[in-house]
C-alpha cells in the first residue's frame, strides 16, 4: 500500500538547509522533515487531551515524541475522571498493575514524562468530567488560552459538548473512535469545516420493549433484561425509599407522574422495603431472592402460557408460537442446580448491600435455606394484559383495580418513623468481580434463557454485552492516533489570513483492518445561509460588547439588520415574544439583558459566565422569516 501526506507540510514552508540541519535534539528527525521553525511552533502549542483511555494514552504518547508543549509557552491539559480499572490494562498501555485504582489522568501525564522529560512541568492534569457543571473549570479564559482540543472519549454526549465548547471559542477539534478493528477520524477547523454534531450515525435499533418483557429471542434479549432487572431490584426502589425518606411531600410529587401503574410500582417499591419486604438478617435477604426466583421464573411464565397457551391459533389462522416467538417453559426451583442457587446468592447479597446487612457466600448455607423458604402459593388470574406487539396500546391504567392507589396511599409508613434511615443503591459495576453484579445478571439471564430455549451465555460473554464493552484492539488505536496526529501537524502549521490552509488539505478517515479497508475523505464544508446580505455558517455570531436593554437589542437588529425581532430565547428560557402581555414587555425591554435572563430564568449567571447566548427569530421588510446566527452579549469583562 502507498501511503502519503505530502500535506502535512507547514504552509508557506521553504526548506533551506539551516532550517533542516540536525540541532543534536531527540527530534533532529522531524526537523529533518518540517524544519526547525515548525518544530518550535509543536513545542509551544497549547493542546487540551479530553479522556486518557485506550487513544488518549496512545495520543499522549505521540504528542511526547513529538515534542508538544515541550516549549516555554507549550502547555498539555488532560482531564479523565475515572480511576484505573485492572480491565484496562490490556489496551491503556501507559498503565501497570500498580497503577489500579489510581487517577487514569495524573498516571499518564506522569508515564509520558518519563518518556520525554522536556514535557516535565508542561502537562496539567484534571479530573473534571466536562459538562455544563463544570464550566466554572474550563471557562473563558482556559478555552481562549487553548491553541486547540483532541477528544478521546466513549461517548457521544460528551463529544457533542465539546464540539459545542470548541465552536463558541472557534478552537480547532481533532476527534476520533475505535471500535474493534474500525476506526475513524475527523477534524474540525473553525470556519472551514462542518462542526461534529453537524452530522451523526443514525441512532442504534433498539429491542422493543414487548420482545424484551414477553418474548425474548435471543441471549441478547434476556441480558438486556436481566440488567434492566437489576436495576429494578437493587438501584431504583433504593433510590425511592431515600428520596421517600428525604423529601418533604414526596408522595404528592409521585402523584404527578404520568399513569397509574407508575404511581402504583413507585409507591409499591417504597412499602415493600420499608415494611413488606424489610430484612432484618441475612436469612431474610435469602427467602426474598427465592421468592423473586419463584415470581420471575415460574409465575409470570405459567400467567403468560395462561394467557397464550401453545396451542394458541392467531385471527389470521396461524400458530400464536411461530417464530420468532419461543414458547416457554416454566422452572421449577431446584436446588441442585448451580444456575438456580447462583441466582440466589447474588440476589440476596445485593439486597443484603441495600439494607446494609452482611451477606455471605457459604453456597450449601444458602442453598439449604433457599429450599426451606416459604413460597406462596400461584394460580394464573384471567383478565391480565399483556403487550404482544410494539405498536400496541397496553393501557397500563387496565391492570390497576379501581381505589387500588388510595388504599396502598394509605398503607405508606410515616417517614418521621425511619429518622436517619438510608438505603445503598447498587450502582452496576462490571469490573468489580467481588459485588455479586455480573453474577447476578448473568444469572438472571440464563434463568431467562433457559424458561425460552435459549442457549446461555457465560459469564465473560454476559459481562461484555451487559457492560457495554467495545472491543478495543490496540493495532486500530495505534493506527487512528496516528492519523490524528498527522491532522495536527496540518492545524498546527495551518498559516492565516488568505496564507490559510485550504480544505482539501485535511482528511477525515475510516478503517478497518480486518478487510483491510482504508477510505480518506475531504470534510465536509459548513452549510451556509444568508443573512445581512452575507454568507453565515454554525461558526458566526452576531457578538455585542456589552450589555444592553431588550429595547436596544430590538434596534440595533432594526438599525444593523433592517430585520425586526420577533422573538428571544436563552437556553429553555423564552425571553420576548408577541404573546407577551403589553405590560410585561414594556417593563422588560427597559432591562439589561442580562436582568431579563435573571428574571424570567429564576436563576443568577454564574460568576464565571462572561457571554449570554440568544437564540433570536426575526423577519424582514417582506415578512419573511430569517435564520439568524447565534447571538452572544458580553455581561462581564
Amino acid at each position: 500500500m502507498y501511503f502519503d501526506a505530502l500535506e502535512c507540510l507547514p504552509i508557506g514552508f521553504e526548506p533551506s538547509e539551516a532550517d533542516l540541519a540536525p540541532i543534536g535534539s531527540r527530534y533532529d528527525g522531524q526537523i529533518a522533515v518540517f524544519g526547525r521553525k515548525f518544530q518550535e511552533q509543536i513545542a509551544n502549542y497549547r493542546e487540551f487531551l479530553v479522556g486518557s483511555g485506550a487513544i488518549g494514552c496512545e495520543m499522549l504518547k505521540n504528542w511526547a515524541m513529538m515534542g508538544i508543549a515541550s516549549g516555554p509557552k507549550g502547555v498539555i491539559h488532560i482531564t479523565d475522571m475515572d480511576t484505573i480499572e485492572k480491565s484496562n490494562l490490556n489496551r491503556q498501555f501507559l498503565f501497570r498493575s500498580s497503577d489500579v485504582g489510581k487517577l487514569k489522568s495524573e498516571t499518564a501525564a506522569a508515564a509520558v514524562v518519563k518518556m520525554n522529560p522536556d514535557i516535565d512541568g508542561k502537562i496539567v492534569t484534571h479530573q473534571d468530567r466536562v459538562g455544563n457543571d463544570t464550566e466554572s473549570v474550563y471557562n473563558d479564559a482556559f478555552f481562549m488560552a487553548l491553541d486547540g482540543v483532541t477528544n478521546a472519549l466513549d461517548n457521544v454526549e460528551a463529544r457533542q459538548y465539546m464540539d459545542r465548547r470548541c465552536m463558541f471559542y472557534r478552537k480547532p477539534l481533532l476527534e476520533s473512535g475505535t471500535l474493534g478493528t474500525k476506526g475513524n477520524t475527523q477534524v474540525v477547523v473553525p470556519y472551514l469545516t462542518e462542526t461534529y454534531s453537524a452530522s451523526r450515525d443514525p441512532p442504534e435499533a433498539s429491542i422493543p420493549m414487548c420482545t424484551l418483557k414477553n418474548f425474548p429471542n435471543a441471549i441478547e434479549h434476556t441480558i438486556q433484561w436481566a440488567r434492566d432487572l437489576f436495576a429494578g431490584l437493587f438501584t431504583q426502589p433504593a433510590e425511592n425509599v431515600n428520596a421517600y425518606l428525604s423529601t418533604p411531600n414526596y408522595v404528592q410529587t409521585a402523584l404527578e407522574q404520568s399513569n397509574e401503574s407508575s404511581k402504583i410500582e413507585t409507591l409499591t417499591s417504597i412499602r415493600d422495603c420499608l415494611v413488606t419486604d424489610k430484612p432484618l438478617a441475612f436469612d431474610d435477604c435469602i427467602a426474598w431472592a427465592r421468592r423473586r426466583f419463584e415470581e420471575l421464573y415460574n409465575n409470570t411464565i405459567r400467567q403468560l402460557l395462561f394467557n397464550f397457551p401453545k396451542d394458541t391459533i392467531t385471527s389470521s389462522g396461524q400458530p400464536f408460537w411461530s417464530p420468532p416467538k419461543r414458547a416457554p417453559d416454566a422452572i421449577v426451583f431446584d436446588p441442585s442446580n448451580d444456575i438456580h442457587v447462583d441466582f440466589v446468592v447474588a440476589a440476596a447479597n445485593l439486597y443484603a448491600f441495600n439494607f446494609g446487612l452482611k451477606g455471605s457466600r457459604d453456597r450449601d448455607y444458602i442453598k439449604a435455606a433457599a429450599a426451606a423458604a416459604t413460597v406462596p402459593e400461584f394460580a394464573p388470574k384471567s383478565g391480565v394484559k399483556i403487550q404482544v406487539n410494539e405498536n400496541e396500546n397496553n393501557n397500563a391504567e387496565a391492570d390497576v383495580e379501581s381505589g387500588e392507589l388510595d388504599e396502598l396511599i394509605a398503607s405508606m409508613p410515616d417517614p418521621s418513623s425511619f429518622a436517619g434511615v438510608r438505603l445503598s443503591p447498587a450502582d452496576f459495576e462490571k469490573d468489580d468481580d467481588s459485588n455479586f453484579h455480573i453474577d447476578f445478571v448473568t444469572a438472571a439471564s440464563n434463568l431467562r434463557a433457559t424458561n425460552y430455549g435459549i442457549t446461555v451465555a457465560d459469564r465473560s460473554r454476559t459481562k461484555k454485552i451487559a457492560g457495554k464493552i467495545i472491543p478495543a484492539i490496540a493495532t486500530t488505536t495505534s493506527l487512528v492516533t496516528g492519523l490524528v496526529c498527522l491532522e495536527l501537524y496540518k492545524v498546527i502549521g495551518a498559516g492565516s489570513g488568505d496564507n490559510a490552509r485550504k480544505i482539501d488539505d485535511y482528511k477525515n478517515g475510516f478503517v478497518n483492518l480486518a478487510l483491510p479497508f482504508f477510505a480518506f475523505s475531504e470534510p465536509i464544508a459548513p452549510l451556509k445561509q444568508k443573512f445581512a446580505g452575507r454568507d453565515v455558517s454554525d461558526w458566526d455570531s452576531v457578538d455585542i460588547e456589552k450589555d444592553i436593554t431588550l429595547q436596544e437589542f430590538i434596534d440595533y437588529f432594526a438599525n444593523e439588520f433592517k430585520l425586526e425581532v420577533s422573538m428571544i430565547s436563552s437556553g429553555v428560557t423564552l425571553l420576548y415574544s408577541p404573546m407577551l402581555a403589553k405590560k410585561k414587555a414594556e417593563a422588560r425591554k427597559a432591562m439589561k439583558m442580562s436582568e431579563v435572563v435573571v428574571e424570567v430564568s429564576k436563576k443568577e449567571i454564574p460568576e464565571h459566565v462572561k457571554w449570554i447566548t440568544l437564540v433570536v427569530c426575526c423577519y424582514d421588510e417582506d415578512d419573511e422569516d430569517v435564520d439568524a446566527p447565534e447571538v452572544r452579549i458580553r455581561v462581564r469583562d
